[in-house]
């Protein structure tokens, strides 16, 4: 049986060329290799038989080998069998030795690992491996930016100069080597913690260990370390703001509520330059109701937004949350002259708008957008329950005010009245002769019924809340004074007109403000009673309204303000609930009511702030 010569055993390629680079032996796998036989090969020249080889590695290596007679080796690619091989040639004295052995899956592991290198080289996390020793195998270049450490320094140390390095606590480093042990030995297929460290700038910081198994020559974990210092502090301000939403919504005063938003902003977001401004819904502007000390040291006060004014009212208009980010290039500044270089502006639902600015362009992220959008929603929601709360309490004031006045209707019901209807029983109790008569005069039991017959829709007037008044629309002073009289005790000369005026009123109410005025007069007189109605605030400098001076039994100055008071508790108030009426029915306008005495003698009633009245000329 023939032997196998050894070379034919081998995995490899193998062929044999002399000096003249002349085939003088091939193995069978050379044989497939070259897709050639050795009876076609041998004594052939290899660059003759294989004219593509000129252009590869091969004569450059063959003749060094042979020339400077040392061993070479060279990798090069198949293209027709797609395939990677190392070459490595063995110089004698008869020629060369050539092996040929197939590394393409070799090659591509390492492509591989060289790509893998490169991505793990380019993120931005820290990622360190392992070896079952827990001593560094890689380091990557995030490693030295994150730690502040030189990879040299790091390769081939045991992982605790790394926790050392970075200054994480004892405790810290205990948890990061039970993490590493459970992924090694397969307890956990993953591992992650959160650990505080000192930055490169010594600066106390957050990062995020990962440790996850790998498959390698010699490293066994892979960790990955991620900063996460801005999230962290993120989530503790977005906290934080929550946690001030308390406070907030302790506070039923809107100017609190707005200072405490505003320095939520400089102490937790780092906002110095920041104030609030609030709608004046009566005049239709935007008001400065607080700001931080640095927006105060910097303008030396907030100012007022009128509508159309600046980007403040166009943000506040728009209803969203805008960030301008270089002032300069923008147009309709308020204050085109501002140091400000950026700012972020945020409506306060419809209560008004935050704004916060910066002397610096390009200081604000999407991320202080969110954070300021957090604390105006949070503001906003404290601000709409402040007004609830508003709402409430006026409502519940209301109601002690009706209850006041029913009490008072109660006292005047047990007292006036009473008194009225006693005078009248009196006097029919006593008989003065054997034939009966009605002992009063026509005229004092017509008094006296007509007082109560008043009294009783002064109650009804009073009880049905006379501080409510229907749709406002232009009146003459005199008509409607005209019509008061005629529905009252006084004769058309009873009164006189001293000028002629108009004013926006609800036509019912003031018309039984004056009848009341007039009923009251005729009450406290003894006769008759004249009453002269003037305009007051044009001359003098106060202002606008109109007096009502009568010439009945003037009512005392200790009692002026009692008159006006049904509520007062220290006795009945005088004439029933007449100028009590009249007092109700001109606050429901806005006006102001006021009771004194005359010059000489009489009592005079003032209405003032009637800003509707307006003098027509004669």
């Amino acid at each position: 049986m023939r032997s196998v010569p050894i070379v034919d055993r081998v995995t490899d390629a193998f062929f044999a060329l002399d000096t003249g680079f002349r085939f003088t032996y091939l193995n069978e796998r050379a044989e497939t290799l070259l897709e050639r036989s050795r009876e076609d090969l041998i004594g052939r020249v290899m660059w003759d038989e294989f004219p593509q080889t000129v252009e590869t590695q091969f004569p450059d290596g063959f003749h060094r080998a042979m020339d400077e007679q040392v061993s070479v080796s060279f990798e090069i690619y198949h293209t027709h069998l797609e395939t990677w091989f190392e070459a490595r040639a063995y110089p004698s004295e008869s020629g060369l030795s050539v092996f040929m052995r197939d590394v393409t899956e070799r090659k591509a592991q390492e492509t591989t690992l060289a790509q893998h290198a490169a991505v793990v080289e380019a993120v931005h996390d820290a990622v360190v491996t392992l070896d079952r020793n827990r001593e560094i195998v890689t380091v990557n270049g995030a490693t030295e930016t994150i730690l502040g450490a030189d990879r040299t320094e790091l390769v081939g140390e045991h992982v605790e100069t790394l926790t050392e390095l970075a200054g994480i606590d004892g405790e810290s480093a205990v948890d990061i080597g039970r993490a590493i042990t459970d992924v090694d030995v397969g307890n956990a297929d993953r591992s992650q913690l959160e650990v505080a460290y000192v930055g490169p700038e010594g600066d106390a910081r957050m990062a995020e260990f990962r440790f996850v198994p790998i498959e390698d020559n010699t490293a066994t974990v892979a960790a990955v370390i991620r900063d996460i210092t801005d999230r962290y502090e993120y989530d503790r301000v977005v906290t934080s703001l929550h946690e001030i939403t308390r406070w907030l919504l302790e506070s039923d005063d809107p100017e609190e509520i707005c200072a405490i938003a505003v320095h939520a902003g400089s102490d937790l977001l780092d906002l110095p330059i920041s104030g609030v401004w609030l709608l004046e819904e009566e005049r239709g502007y935007l008001e400065p109701v607080a700001g931080t000390a640095g927006a105060h040291d910097e303008f030396g006060g907030l100012p007022r937004f009128n509508p159309g004014e600046g980007l403040v009212w166009d943000v506040f208009e728009a209803g969203e949350v805008q960030l301008f980010d270089d002032l300069g290039t923008i147009d309709n500044l308020y204050n085109p002259d501002t140091p400000l270089e950026s700012e972020i502006i945020a409506p306060i639902g419809t209560h008004g708008i935050l704004m916060t600015g910066s002397l610096d362009p390009y200081r604000f992220d999407e991320t202080d957008i969110d954070l300021i959008s957090t604390l105006v929603e949070n503001t906003r929601a404290a601000l709409d329950r402040a007004d609830r709360e508003q709402v409430l309490r006026d409502r519940t004031a209301e109601l002690e005010r009706q209850t006041d006045r029913l009490e008072a209707i109660a006292d005047v019901l047990s007292s006036d009245l009473k008194d009225q209807l006693e005078t009248v029983a009196d006097a029919l109790e006593a008989e003065t002769t054997d034939e009966w008569e009605f002992p009063l005069a026509e005229d004092t039991v017509e008094t006296t019924l007509d007082r109560a017959e008043r009294l009783v829709d002064d109650i009804r007037e009073f009880a049905r809340n006379a501080s409510a008044v229907g749709t406002r629309t232009r009146l003459d002073l005199e008509a409607a004074i005209e019509d008061a009289i005629s529905d009252s005790q006084l004769e058309t000369d009873a009164v006189v007109v001293d000028g002629s005026a108009t004013l926006r009123a609800d036509p019912d109410r003031f018309g039984h403000l004056i009848e009341t005025a007039f009923d009251s007069a005729t009450a406290r007189a003894e006769g008759d009673v004249t009453i002269r109605i003037g305009l007051v605030g044009f001359d003098d400098g106060g202002s606008r309204g109109f007096f009502l001076l009568d010439d009945a039994t003037e009512i005392p100055p200790t009692a002026h303000d009692r008159v006006l008071d049904p509520t007062a508790d220290d006795e009945t108030a005088i004439d029933g609930l007449g100028l009590a009426l009249v007092r109700a029915i001109a606050k429901a306008h806005d006006w102001e009511c006021s009771v004194t005495n005359g010059d000489n003698g009489g009592t005079r009633i003032e209405i003032r702030d009637v800003t509707t009245l307006e003098r027509l000329r004669e």
